[in-house]
């Protein structure tokens, strides 16, 4: 009889592990921690100089830091905190002259793929 019920023992204490990674197994879960404004350098290149201050917002979204005291810049932040991995920062600064842009200054993440495979013909479709 235990012979018998040992495979399907098996298969739902292998199902029940999400990770087997032993280092893991006694610290508690910490949730990603994503902090400020996710820019992409496809966003930032449709960024051109002379541009308005409402066309930077639709383009970039809402600025993270609007300081009074420097109503010549936008700062775009962003931070993310992952368990097992080093935190990554990005800070984008959008410059204006008399309201519109005269320069863009720091870094952006990389551009986001498409989701459908241009390869394949058949991607995407059911």
């Amino acid at each position: 009889m235990m012979l018998k019920s040992f495979p399907l023992i098996a298969v739902l204490f292998l199902s029940a592990c999400s990770s087997f990674n032993p280092t893991t197994w006694l610290t508690a879960h910490r949730m990603d921690v994503q902090q400020g404004n996710y820019v992409t350098e496809d966003a930032v290149s449709r960024v051109k100089t002379g541009m308005t201050r409402p066309q930077v917002k639709f383009l970039l979204g809402t600025p993270l830091l609007a300081d009074i005291f420097h109503d010549n810049r936008w700062d775009y932040a962003y931070r993310i905190e992952r368990q097992g991995k080093a935190t990554e920062e990005k800070r984008l600064t959008v410059y204006f002259d008399k309201d519109v842009v005269s320069r863009i200054e720091g870094q952006a993440f990389p551009a986001l793929r498409p989701t459908l495979d241009n390869t394949n013909p058949n991607a995407g479709q059911r």
